[in-house]
């Protein structure tokens, strides 16, 4: 056959693989182990691009680790839980179960249609109760180790999705997955003490600096918000207690004229009662309450409060300080209270200026005296401190350390550190997600499911409602069991576990997935983990590789693994997008994998999807592009079959052929050979510069076809060295096209099984450099020279050189400058 003909290649040599288990590993002790994944995708019945994108990325990876002797970790499953399912399976007309199993089948069948050298044996989906069983089982432990608690309190609520989300899956006030508006809902949830993780979690970002994004690690730093400074107590005028604040700023302290609260603070009802504005301070309090609390963090929220017609006293400088309920303070962060201190904070500054509230001014920036009442915005730079008591004249950085000695020794405060990370709440109030094993007796309370009783399995002989509602709490035979600890009659929890539960450990299973007594193997777990390599969008950056890193945490102190970070090292790729925006159906500029696979062929797919962009940048979709992948494969096919057809022959690696031996062509072949092998390699390791390694290909492809003629005359060895060698380099990217061109020129073994070809570093070294000739410092030509040249005979040549004469003439030579190896500059006049 010498047509390219990409689709009968391509189940071929998929069912080849398959066939042979070439993609099914064990933990054997004997290699290295090299555990690469992808972000596993939820069933939505259709891979798009942006799979394609991401799996072919870790595929390139996972054939190049093979071919370096790696024991190759390289899973597939599926993120099967949760809304998304839920809701289309909604609009579908269909069960939950039905829905997601059907489009797992759909996705894992297009998923083998691109030749992904994935290890399918260890397949698992998220929604099988022989997966969560396990993890209910870490809910309980959890639960006994203190991790897992119950509370009432405020919950951001989407009216949609009729469930509740925790404070990462809130996006500008609005729900991450409908974009409806959250709202602030009393309900009584099950939380996981993530807080108790705080400083770990922030400390060892320090450890996966320069192996995951910076870009990522700043995000989670933030997000996890770790603030130090002091807690200071104002007392209360009326002296019935006190009101405590939490500031970083405590060399402001002597400029605070007034108290701002949360509504929702425990002192807020006795700080209104009986005072004159009662009413509309109760008004307040409940409209602030619905409000959604990242929107109320915000700085472009407009300020707004009202006079509990109570007074504080400040600490230290004995005046009166008004309290104000105001919207934009939580009581979710530090204390619920802040000392507001307007001239040298913006938010307090633009609160004052609306309800005319006095100024202090207390840091002059160095060299000037500030006047409160002209100040058009907040100083809050460093400065000198004015007005402050024995600190006054000290730099404001430097004071904030005797601040802090000063109030614990009055005991007016201590230090105090504050986080912004909250624990995270994972009660859902949604039918298709893991059951919380617990359940609710009149005589005991609440009791753990027993361990021997679990999984507690989720009911899928039941009829989802329409509107999105969980129909577990009228399902009888769910609802009523009995209670674990007395027999008594019990009742269920009839909430449901957010699904990044389920992602926060799915990389452990994978290591043991069919072990059916234990959620893990100790040793297959240790010899695999961590994952090596991770691959996934960065829009995972809070949520689930924090929560990941958290659940790995949790579970060594339980036990169950050793390690401290589920993923040595992140890639996170960028999107795909067309016209200028990500693909989705809503802007029309959806491309088909299917499609294209079927029009191009899924080699063609891959390399245009590697060579489009480096994978951390947006890749922009283009018809140009990938026929230009098209030629690009056919050129290699027609090289092997057509143009050099006959002479080439099978060799492995990069053949240690003698210099001596060879013409200056095959010289230069060799040297383009080695390069090209130690390009690719490079450009692969570590870097993920996927365009520049395929790039490096057609350079060597391009030099093949330049010299086709003049190589047929030449030694067959040499050129069968250098196309075994392009074939196996280019295999990782496009493994089709050259299992098959390797099969055909007589290798009895598959190439997903050979080495990597071994380049020699003297076969880089040029028998000429290039050196420019300048005249008067103006580049006039160059000029091929022996690498070994003397200077003088270097010398000669420049001033031999054609261009250089005629730019000389008429002109005498007062100086020849050398550079070795680079250039001449001939100074003349």
């Amino acid at each position: 056959m010498t047509r390219y003909e990409p689709l009968s290649i391509e189940s071929k040599w998929q069912s080849r693989w398959t066939a042979g288990r070439h993609f099914h590993v064990e933990a054997d002790g004997k290699s290295p182990k090299y555990y690469v994944l992808e972000m596993f995708p939820y069933p939505s019945g259709r891979i798009h691009m942006g799979h394609v994108r991401v799996y072919t990325i870790g595929d390139v990876v996972a054939r190049f680790k093979r071919m370096h002797g790696f024991n190759v970790l390289h899973p597939m499953g599926w993120d099967a839980f949760g809304l998304p399912a839920e809701n289309a399976a909604i609009k579908h007309g269909l069960h939950p179960a039905k829905w997601t199993y059907e489009n797992i089948d759909n996705m894992r069948a297009q998923l083998q249609k691109m030749g992904y050298s994935l290890d399918w044996e260890r397949e698992l989906a998220t929604c099988d109760p022989s997966y969560y069983r396990w993890e209910q089982l870490f809910f309980l432990k959890f639960f006994e180790k203190g991790l897992v608690y119950r509370k009432n309190s405020p919950q951001n609520w989407c009216s949609d999705c009729h469930t509740v989300l925790a404070n990462e899956q809130v996006e500008d006030g609005r729900c991450w997955r409908c974009d409806t508006e959250v709202e602030q809902k009393d309900l009584e949830q099950w939380f996981l003490r993530i807080s108790d993780y705080t400083e770990e979690l922030l400390a060892d970002l320090d450890i996966l600096s320069g192996s995951w994004p910076e870009r990522v690690l700043t995000m989670q730093r933030n997000w996890i918000g770790k603030s130090v400074g002091c807690e200071i107590d104002f007392p209360l005028e009326d002296g019935s207690g006190s009101v405590r604040v939490f500031t970083t700023r405590q060399d402001t302290l002597w400029g605070a004229t007034f108290m701002s609260i949360a509504a929702e603070h425990p002192l807020a009802a006795s700080l209104i009662a009986g005072k004159p504005n009662e009413a509309e301070a109760k008004a307040f309090i409940e409209k602030i309450k619905n409000l959604d609390r990242i929107k109320r963090q915000a700085d472009d929220l407009e300020k707004e409060g009202v006079f509990t017609g109570s007074y504080c006293v400040n600490p230290v400088t004995g005046a009166k300080m008004p309290i104000y309920l105001a919207n934009f303070v939580l009581m979710g962060y530090g204390t619920g209270a802040v000392m507001a201190v307007p001239a040298h904070d913006q938010r307090d500054f633009e609160f004052a200026k609306k309800y005319d509230l006095p100024l202090k001014v207390v840091i002059n920036p160095k060299g000037q005296s500030l006047d409160a009442a002209q100040l058009a915005e907040a100083y809050t730079d460093p400065g000198v401190l004015h007005d402050s008591g024995a600190f006054t004249g000290q730099d404001s950085n430097d004071a904030k350390v005797g601040i802090a000695d000063w109030l614990e020794a009055e005991g007016k405060g201590t230090r105090a550190v504050n986080y912004r990370l909250r624990d995270w709440n994972i009660s859902r109030q949604r039918y298709w997600g893991a059951p919380i094993p617990m359940v609710y007796c009149a005589e005991c309370g609440v009791v753990p499911v027993a361990e021997k009783d679990l999984p507690v399995v989720l009911p899928l002989d039941i009829q989802v409602r329409a509107d999105g509602r969980s129909p577990l709490a009228e399902t009888e035979s769910f609802v009523n069991t009995s209670c674990p600890k007395c027999g008594g009659p019990a009742k269920r929890e009839c909430d449901t576990m957010d699904t990044f539960v389920e992602s926060s450990w799915y990389f452990l299973r994978y290591c043991c997935p069919q072990k059916d007594d234990a959620p893990f193997d100790a040793q297959a777990v240790k010899y695999w983990s961590p994952v090596d390599q991770y691959v996934g969008g960065i829009e995972h950056a809070i949520l689930h590789l924090l929560y990941s890193r958290f659940f790995v945490k949790a579970l060594r102190d339980l036990g169950y693994i050793e390690h401290a970070e589920p993923f040595a090292h992140l890639l996170t790729q960028g999107m795909v997008i067309k016209d200028g925006a990500k693909m989705s159906k809503s802007k029309g500029n959806v491309v088909d994998p299917d499609v294209m696979v079927a029009k191009y062929g899924a080699d063609t797919v891959r390399v245009f999807m590697l060579f489009a962009a480096p994978p951390e940048k947006d890749l922009e979709w283009s018809d140009t592009g990938i026929e230009g992948a098209a030629r690009f494969l056919s050129r290699v096919w027609r090289l092997v079959t057509e143009e050099l057809e006959g002479v080439i022959r099978p060799t492995g690696g990069c053949l240690p052929l003698d210099p001596q031996e060879l013409s200056p062509l095959l010289k230069e072949l060799r040297r383009r050979e080695h390069a090209m092998v130690a390009k690719v390699a490079k450009d692969i390791e570590g870097q993920f510069q996927f365009n520049t390694a395929i790039a490096a290909v057609m350079e060597m492809l391009n030099f093949l076809y330049a010299n086709v003629d003049a190589l047929k005359q030449e030694s067959p060895q040499a050129v069968s060295s250098a196309v075994n060698a392009l074939i196996t380099v280019l295999s990782p990217m496009a493994p089709h096209i050259c299992e098959e061109l390797w099969e055909m020129l007589g290798h009895k073994k598959l190439l997903a099984d050979q080495p990597w070809p071994m380049h020699d570093p003297a076969a880089l070294v040029t028998d000429t450099v290039t050196v420019v000739v300048q005249v008067c410092g103006k580049l006039r030509g160059k000029i091929e020279v022996a690498a070994d040249a003397d200077e003088e005979s270097v010398k000669a040549a420049a001033l031999a050189e054609e261009n250089a004469v005629k730019h000389l003439s008429g002109k005498t030579v007062r100086k020849v400058i050398y550079v070795p190896g680079k250039l001449v500059n001939i100074v003349a006049s």
